[in-house]
C-alpha cells in the first residue's frame, strides 16, 4: 500500500512566523507530528510519502503514486483540508481524514467527500481502520467510543519521512488532556480531563531518535498542559536532565503550561535544568470577574501578574495568550491587557477575539442562549478573526480594541523595550543550581548569521536603532547571557511587525461584509424574563 500523507496549509496567523522563519533560514515552524505518528501506527511494510503544504507543492506524480490519501489537521487548517479532500476524490483516490478538526466536525469532512473518518486517538482507531481496509471496506467512520488511549502504546514518530532541517523546531508529545474546566477550550472534550503521559523511557528513546538523526536545537514538548499531571512530569524531567547531561545539552525545550506553574519553584527549577527556555501561558484576561465566569479559576489564585513575573524570574520566557470579548467585559480591555503586559514584561503576546469552538461548554451555552451565528465566520482559532456569536459589547468596539492592541504591542520601540526588560528580568542562561556549564550552549553558525541579520535590521536600518544599541550594551554589561534571548526575540519580531497589519486588514475586511445592525448587535443577560438582543 502506497500512502500519501498530506499536511494542509496553515493560513497566515500569529503562529505562522513567516518573516521570522525567513530570517532564520527555515521553511516552517514545526513538523506535522500527528501525521508522523499516524505513519508509525500504520503497517510498517506500507510505503509512505509526506507532503507538507506549508512549503511544498503537491505534484501530479504524488497523486499518481498514491493508493491511499491520508489528511490530518487542526480546525485552523479547515479551508485547505476540505479542498484537498475534494481534489483527492476528483483524482479517484480513496481518502481518510483524522485529527482535531475531523474529531470536532466529522460531518464537514464527510460531506466534502472523505471516504474514511478515523476519529479520536489513533492508537485506538487506526488498527480498526486498517483491519477494515484490508477486509475490503471502501468507507466508514471509526471512533474509540469514549475510550482514551494509553500513551504508553504510542510509537516513535516517523521523522525519517521529512527533512528535519526544513523546520525551526522539532516536536515530542509527552501528554494529552488537561485537568481544568475552561469554558471556551475544547481540549477536555477531545482528550479528556485526566492527563495521560508517556513514560520517561519513551521520552529518552525519542530524544535518542532526534539526536541520531542529527538534530541540534529546539524541541516543542507538545502538551495540552505540560504540568497537568504533576506525578509524572517530574520523573520525566529527571530523565531529560540526565539525558541532556550525557549528551552535552544539544536541545532547548518549549512547552505550554497553566499559570499555576508559578506555585511550584521546584518544578520550574527542574525545567530550567533540563533546558526548557520558553512556555506559552494562557493568561486570557486581567479581569478577574471574566476569569471566574469562564471557569478559569486556576488564574485567580493570587496575583496573576506576580505569578507571571515569578515564572519569568525562574529563567523561563513566557509567551502570553489573551482574549477579548468575554461576557460582561467592560470597555477598555485593550488598555488593561497592555498595562498587564507592560507590568509583567511579556514581549511575545497573542491576542484573539473570543471564538466559540465546536464541542465546548461555551458553544453549548451560546447555542442555548440563541447567540451562535450561522455565517462564514466559523471559529478557526486564528487571531485575525471576528467572534462567531453575538457578544455583550458591540462587535465594532471589540474589533477596534483588538486592532489597537496589536498596533501598540508590536510598535518597534514598545516591543524592543519589553524584550530588553524581559531579558534583564529572566537572567537568561543563569542556572538555579550548579553543575551545568554555560559552554553547553554555544551559538551555531545559523544562529550567528541570524544575530548578524538582527543586528543589521535593528542596529542600522530601523528608527529604533538607538534603543537597540542602548539595550544591547546594557545587557552586555549586566547580563551577557541574556543577549542571545534578546536577539532571538527580535528575530521573532520580523513576523509580528507584519502580522499586526494583517490583523487590521483582515478584521476591517470582515466588518465591511456585515450590516451596521450586525456590527452593533449585542446580547444582554435576562433579568426578569427573556434575554435582550439590541
Amino acid at each position: 500500500m502506497k500512502v500519501l500523507l498530506i499536511n494542509p496549509n496553515f493560513p497566515t496567523s500569529f503562529w505562522s512566523f513567516e518573516g521570522a522563519l525567513k530570517l532564520l533560514g527555515r521553511k516552517a515552524l514545526l513538523p506535522p507530528l500527528g501525521l508522523l505518528t499516524v505513519a508509525a501506527l500504520l503497517p510498517q511494510d506500507w510505503e509512505f510519502r509526506l507532503v507538507d503544504r506549508d512549503f511544498q507543492t503537491l505534484e501530479d506524480a504524488d497523486w499518481d503514486w498514491a493508493d491511499l490519501v491520508i489528511i490530518s489537521g487542526m480546525i485552523v487548517q479547515r479551508a485547505d483540508m476540505l479542498g484537498l479532500i475534494r481534489e483527492s476524490k476528483q483524482r479517484g483516490k480513496p481518502v481518510a481524514v483524522g485529527g482535531p478538526y475531523a474529531m470536532s466536525l466529522p460531518d464537514e469532512v464527510l460531506e466534502a467527500g472523505a471516504d474514511f473518518a478515523v476519529l479520536d486517538e489513533g492508537e485506538l482507531t487506526i488498527p480498526i481502520f486498517v483491519e477494515a481496509l484490508l477486509n475490503g471496506a471502501t468507507s466508514g467512520t471509526f471512533t474509540a467510543k469514549g475510550q482514551k488511549a494509553d500513551m504508553h502504546t504510542s510509537p516513535k514518530p516517523r521523522f525519517d519521512l521529512i527533512n528535519i532541517y526544513d523546520y525551526n523546531s522539532l516536536s515530542i508529545q509527552f501528554s494529552r488532556g488537561c485537568p481544568f474546566l475552561c469554558e471556551f477550550c475544547d481540549i477536555i472534550t477531545l482528550f479528556g480531563r485526566r492527563p495521560r503521559t508517556k513514560t520517561p523511557a519513551q521520552i529518552r528513546e525519542e530524544l535518542d531518535q532526534l539526536y541520531d538523526l542529527g538534530w541540534r536545537g529546539g524541541i516543542f514538548m507538545v502538551d495540552d498542559n505540560f504540568i497537568g499531571n504533576r506525578l509524572t512530569v517530574k520523573p520525566m524531567l529527571d530523565e531529560v536532565i540526565a539525558w541532556q547531561t550525557e549528551h552535552g545539552f544539544p536541545f532547548t525545550f518549549t512547552t505550554e503550561a497553566s499559570v499555576d506553574l508559578a506555585e511550584d519553584p521546584g518544578l520550574m527549577s527542574m525545567m530550567r535544568k533540563a533546558n526548557f527556555t520558553t512556555v506559552f501561558v494562557g493568561i486570557e484576561t486581567p479581569d478577574e470577574d471574566s476569569l471566574i465566569h469562564i471557569k478559569k479559576k486556576q488564574n485567580v489564585r493570587g496575583s496573576l501578574v506576580d505569578r507571571v513575573k515569578t515564572i519569568n524570574q525562574s529563567g523561563l520566557k513566557i509567551i502570553g495568550g489573551f482574549i477579548i470579548g468575554f461576557d460582561g467585559e467592560k470597555p477598555g480591555a485593550d488598555k488593561r491587557i497592555l498595562e498587564f503586559v507592560e507590568d509583567a514584561q511579556i514581549p511575545m503576546v497573542i491576542v484573539s477575539l473570543l471564538q466559540a469552538l465546536p464541542k465546548t461548554a461555551l458553544t453549548d451555552r451560546l447555542r442555548a442562549e440563541g447567540r451562535l451565528l450561522q455565517t462564514e465566520r466559523d471559529a478557526d482559532l486564528n487571531s485575525n478573526r471576528l467572534t462567531n456569536f453575538v457578544p455583550t459589547r458591540p462587535l465594532t468596539e471589540l474589533a477596534q480594541e483588538h486592532t489597537a492592541i496589536y498596533e501598540n504591542l508590536y510598535e518597534p520601540r514598545h516591543y524592543m523595550d519589553r524584550a530588553y526588560r524581559h531579558a534583564m528580568a529572566t537572567k537568561d542562561g543563569v542556572w538555579p543550581t550548579k553543575g551545568i556549564p554555560p559552554s553547553s550552549f554555544p551559538l551555531n553558525f545559523k544562529q550567528v548569521m541570524t544575530m548578524l541579520k538582527v543586528l543589521s535590521l535593528h542596529g542600522l536600518i530601523r528608527s529604533s536603532r538607538g534603543l537597540f544599541w542602548r539595550a544591547s550594551l546594557d545587557l552586555y554589561r549586566n547580563n551577557k547571557a541574556g543577549l542571545k534571548g534578546f536577539f532571538s526575540m527580535l528575530a521573532m519580531f520580523e513576523h509580528f511587525y507584519v502580522f499586526r497589519n494583517d490583523v487590521q486588514t483582515e478584521i476591517e475586511g470582515q466588518l465591511a461584509l456585515l450590516s451596521e445592525e450586525d456590527q452593533n448587535r449585542t446580547w444582554s443577560p435576562p433579568e426578569h424574563g427573556e434575554a435582550k438582543v439590541g
